[in-house]
Formats: C-alpha cells, sequence, structure tokens
C-alpha cells in the first residue's frame, strides 16, 4: 500500500480527532448526571472498519487505552464483526468480557457507507449507579463480581436502528437512579450517532478507500514515533515496587511488582511478584492493567505522535493469573482504580531507573469514589456519586501541582455549586492540605479538603479510597507525600472511618470530611532553595 500525501495525512488525521471530539461534546452538552456532565467521567473514540482505535478525544485514558482491548474481546468471543449489521449497537459492562468494571457501559456502533462497513463509533460512560449491594456499584463487602451490580454481556441494545426497549426496560429496573441512567444512557447512544454521520461526511469527502489507507498509515506513523522513543532510551531491565492498602484497615500493603525490561524498539512490563488476587473488590482485570502501562510508557517516552493503537504495538505486558493485576473469575473488581493507579506508579518509578532526570515522584495514587444513598423525608431517594484527587509528585525540576487529577484518570471538578443546587448537601470546607506534599528538593502537590453537612433525613455512605495506610513515593533522596482520611463528626463526636467504608449511617447534621495524599517530594530536602521554602511558608503550604 503507497503511503497517503503527508499534507491530506496531517487533514484527515485532525479530522479523525475532531469526530471523537465532537462526540465527546455531544456527551456533555446532553448527558444528565454530575458525574458525566461535571467529572467528565467518559471517553469517545474511533475504530477502524477492522476494530482498530485510530482516533480518540482527550478524555480519560484508563477508558482510551483499553477501549480496542474490549472491541477485540467482544469480536473474538461473543459476537463477530461479520454479524454486526448497520443500524446496530453492542454494549457491555462486563470485567470478564473485556471491560473493567460495572458501571463503565461501553458501547459500539458500525458505520457502513453503501453496505460497506468503514469505521466504528465508540463511546464510554462511567453511569452513577448499577445496582448491586451499595449506591454508585462501590460494595466494600463485596466477594463476588455477581455482588457489585448489574452485568451485561455483549448484546445488541439497538438493532438495525430500532431501540430493544425489553433490554433497556431491563436495565433500568436494577439500578436506584433509572431516569438518570436513562438520560446519561441516551446521550451515549446520540454520541455514537454524531459520529457516525461525521464518519459518512468525511467518507463522503475522501472516499471510503483513501479512509482506509489513511487508517493504516496512522497507526503505522504512531507505531514508528513509539519505536523511535524507546530506541532513545537505554536496553536493560529495571526492577520497581508500589502498594495498595490492605483490604482492612491495618494489614499489610498488598505489593505490585514491576519488571520493565528494553531491547531494541520493544518494551516489557512483567508483574510476576505481585500479590495474589484479594477477597473482596481491590482487584483488576487485564484491561485496567493494561490500560495503566500504556499510559505509563506513553508518558515516560514523551511520545508526540498522536495517540492511537499503533502505540500500543511496541508494548508487552504480562502477569500472573488469579493476581492483585490479573484478577480470575468471578473476583470483584468495582475498585479496579486503586491497584490501576498503583500500577501506573509502580511503572512510572522503574522508568526512573532508567531516565531519572525525566520522571516525577509519585502522584497521590488514587481516586477518592465515593457515593451516598440518599433517602429524603418524603421518601424519595437519590445516589450522590463524586470523586476527588489530590496532589502531584515533584519532577526533578518543578514542583508538584496541587490538587490535579492525575493523567491516568484525568477527571475534572465538580463545583461545589452544582452539588449543592442538586443534592442536600451544604459544603463546610473545600482547600488544600497545608504540608501534605512531601518536602524535597522540589515539594510535592498538596492534597484536598473536601467536607460538607448532611441535610437529607438519612443517607448510607461508601467509599472506596486508598493511600490511607501506605503513601505516595518520593525519589532521589524526596519525602513521602501525607496519605488519606476519612471521618464523620455527629453531635461534636468525630469518628474516624476506613477507606473502604460501605453503608455508613448518616442523619441530618451530620459533617463528611475527606482529605486525599499529596504528592512525593523529589531530591534532598536540604537542597531546597532558601527563597523557595521562604515562599512555601507565606503560602501556607508547609
Amino acid at each position: 500500500m503507497s503511503r497517503p500525501d503527508p499534507v491530506l495525512l496531517e487533514i484527515v488525521s485532525a479530522a479523525l480527532v475532531s469526530v471523537a471530539e465532537e462526540m465527546s461534546v455531544t456527551v456533555w452538552r446532553t448527558s444528565r448526571s454530575t458525574t458525566v456532565r461535571e467529572l467528565l467521567d467518559y471517553s469517545t473514540a474511533v475504530f477502524d472498519a477492522e476494530g482498530r482505535n485510530v482516533a480518540q478525544a482527550a478524555r480519560m485514558p484508563v477508558h482510551l487505552n483499553s477501549m480496542e482491548l474490549c472491541l477485540r474481546h467482544v469480536i473474538a468471543n461473543h459476537i463477530p464483526l461479520k454479524d454486526w449489521a448497520e443500524g446496530d449497537v453492542i454494549v457491555t459492562n462486563d470485567p470478564y468480557c473485556g471491560g473493567q468494571h460495572l458501571p463503565d457501559f461501553i458501547a459500539f456502533k458500525p458505520v457502513f457507507e453503501n453496505g460497506r462497513r468503514i469505521a466504528i463509533t465508540c463511546v464510554l460512560i462511567h453511569h452513577v449507579d448499577v445496582g448491586g449491594g451499595a449506591a454508585g456499584g462501590y460494595t466494600a463487602s463485596a466477594v463476588e463480581v455477581f455482588q457489585e451490580g448489574l452485568r451485561l454481556p455483549p448484546v445488541r441494545i439497538v438493532k438495525g436502528g430500532e431501540m430493544q426497549e425489553d433490554l433497556f426496560a431491563t436495565i433500568l429496573q436494577n439500578v436506584r437512579e433509572p431516569e438518570t441512567f436513562r438520560g446519561d444512557f441516551l446521550s451515549q447512544i446520540a454520541a455514537l450517532d454524531v459520529g457516525a454521520r461525521a464518519m459518512l461526511r468525511l467518507a463522503d469527502r475522501y472516499g471510503t478507500d483513501t479512509l482506509e489507507e489513511i487508517g493504516a498509515a496512522l497507526l503505522d506513523h504512531a507505531e514508528h514515533e513509539m519505536r523511535s522513543a524507546i530506541e532513545a532510551l537505554p536496553d536493560g531491565s529495571w526492577t520497581a515496587e508500589d502498594f495498595t492498602d490492605a483490604e482492612v484497615s491495618g494489614g499489610e500493603p498488598l505489593r505490585i511488582a514491576v519488571t520493565l525490561t528494553i531491547e531494541g524498539s520493544e518494551i516489557a512490563i512483567d508483574f510476576t511478584g505481585t500479590a495474589p488476587q484479594a477477597r473482596g473488590p481491590i482487584n483488576a482485570t487485564m484491561a485496567t492493567t493494561t490500560s495503566a502501562v500504556y499510559y505509563a510508557v506513553i508518558a515516560a517516552c514523551g511520545v508526540t505522535a498522536t495517540v492511537n493503537a499503533g502505540c500500543y504495538r511496541p508494548i508487552t505486558v504480562t502477569a500472573p493469573e488469579g493476581s492483585l493485576v490479573n484478577a480470575s473469575f468471578p473476583a470483584p473488581v468495582a475498585m479496579r482504580m486503586l491497584p490501576g493507579h498503583k500500577t501506573a506508579t509502580a511503572v512510572l518509578r522503574a522508568f526512573a531507573g532508567v531516565i531519572p532526570d525525566r520522571i516525577p515522584a509519585s502522584y497521590y495514587g488514587t481516586t477518592f469514589n465515593h457515593a451516598v444513598n440518599i433517602r429524603h423525608a418524603d421518601g424519595r431517594r437519590q445516589v450522590y456519586f463524586d470523586a476527588e484527587l489530590g496532589g502531584w509528585g515533584a519532577h526533578p525540576e518543578k514542583d508538584g501541582a496541587n490538587g490535579l487529577a492525575a493523567g491516568f484518570h484525568n477527571g475534572q471538578n465538580t463545583p461545589v455549586e452544582m452539588i449543592e443546587a442538586l443534592f442536600p448537601l451544604r459544603f463546610t470546607r473545600y482547600g488544600l492540605i497545608s504540608g501534605s506534599g512531601g518536602a524535597g528538593r522540589m515539594r510535592g502537590g498538596l492534597g484536598i479538603v473536601r467536607e460538607w453537612e448532611f441535610l437529607a433525613e438519612s443517607g448510607l455512605l461508601n467509599s472506596a479510597f486508598d493511600v490511607f495506610d501506605t503513601r505516595p513515593y518520593g525519589l532521589d533522596g524526596g519525602a513521602e507525600g501525607r496519605g488519606g482520611s476519612l471521618s464523620v463528626t455527629r453531635d461534636g463526636e468525630t469518628a474516624q472511618l476506613s477507606a473502604k467504608t460501605v453503608g455508613h449511617p448518616l442523619q441530618a447534621g451530620d459533617i463528611v470530611r475527606m482529605e486525599t495524599p499529596g504528592g512525593g517530594g523529589h531530591g534532598a530536602p536540604s537542597e531546597r532553595d532558601p527563597e523557595a521554602r521562604a515562599e512555601d511558608e507565606a503560602d501556607g503550604y508547609v
């Protein structure tokens, strides 16, 4: 196949990314929940006719890096591409069918022109609730995936352009917020359609053969850039580790072990030595683990090419089956972001041995996912779901950022004004935590304190937190960042809660306070510039 004209390649590449971005804007403008509309917990992408990811919007790497893995699994094990028809939408949320955890519904729509499949559009949305033993799906007491909510195998939710209303009704019957779910899911379907129409416009303008040729060239270009970046690194093997908190507070942390091997233009990441899978839901499937590896490798290598599936070709990921990062069915996986973050930080720590001048200390290393099952005095029910973030690790040349989402999950801030307008909560404090960043020649970023008063008649609080007992690591003599905490104050008495809390009762007047971790420091604290130290004190950072 001849290489396309470079100018045309650049134009169409930008056009494909624009399609994914147009889908992303559609979800943002039409969704119902604050989880999607404010937290931006969703992602969009475009695949070629064979199911290879050629373009994606600037959303969540944890989603984007695993979308093709899910699609491959669906095609190979459930619905072959030859059986996909015009007007179909195939959806799944099953972690053991290529997904990550049950709240994430991933939907694919094939795009046809004159009977020829030319592309597949994809939208993944984290839905507020999927049933199960706790609001939001984060059932800390779960020991099987069956306890975590509704699990949907790859099925046609839309067939020949017609919504399968009986299947949709079954889904809505099994979630706590059916109207919110309906709104977010229909937004998901609408975005798929927007992407499909945009792809048809591109095919009409450039021709389907040209689109196919350019898609293949874009994948090859990304692979070439990835291989070039790897070749610039020294060959060899490096080991590293990081830890998640134990399932029970105060227990032995769970190890994630990494061996990074660079040989020529290829990288292999092996997780032999990682802890066995946990009894509870702090496990990850290979979809999450591979996604975390791709993120860390691409970030460490500094690849500037448009990220698509071509970037993944030189990267091999292996992990023992039945381990914390490659859980076996039917292990629960609702809190898969906890080992997911530590997978990314462990891989980055290994890269610190390869390119120490480019790798920062550990960021906060967790997602503070939490949900409240709210009951009002009139019997009405709501589910409030949100997620918090923390401080970034210090770079060899720069202090860590305060209260900023790490690239792996790339979540956004849900404004307190929006939350107070929709839910019976009144925020009493929201700000940075002085001294939470690790000391160093460069200081770690600060974590966040977020505190609110519960105003409804009653509720149940669920949390999926980490880094209470473990700490974000420093590098080159830098200190660790501070860990997190969760507490509830009632009538002046404060109770400290565990990181993984399920069903803690709330009543009107209770104060819920969460403190997120700070990032690790870089370099010896004694080497910090005196002026920078004075500014830290003046700004209240220390």
